[in-house]
């Protein structure tokens, strides 16, 4: 069974090149690892929420948007190998200039209940 690792990030709007940068130099490593799937979202229509939401939980701030990222794996298993295989690729390291709080960053890993595609 497939395995997905979800991300939820604030991005300062002026980073939104390097970010961007950063994530498709990073992709081809998670492939090269296992990951079947990288997607990396730049928010558009995401509302502040009353109670609870995205803005909110990553206490994004007015000149930021949120990132919804996730990779798809083909199971645990791999994903865990992976990872750790990722952790240790010296081209996996971060960027001089990380362009965003990996404080506010949230992440897990998450077991498919449902996965329906349209092919």
């Amino acid at each position: 069974m497939s395995y997905v690792d979800g991300f939820v990030i604030p991005v300062p709007n002026d980073k939104k090149e390097a970010f961007r940068k950063m994530a498709a130099d990073m992709a081809p490593i998670f492939l090269k690892y296992g990951a079947l799937h990288i997607m990396e979202c730049w928010g558009d229509d995401v509302p502040e929420g009353k109670v609870t939401s995205f803005p909110m939980a990553v206490k994004v701030t007015e000149d930021e948007t949120v990132v919804f990222s996730w990779i798809v794996w083909p199971s645990k298993e791999v994903r865990d190998a992976g990872m750790a295989k990722v952790m240790e690729d010296p081209a996996a390291g971060p960027p001089d200039d990380m362009p965003f709080d990996g404080k506010r960053m949230i992440f897990g890993g998450f077991v498919p209940i449902v996965d329906t595609s349209a092919d």
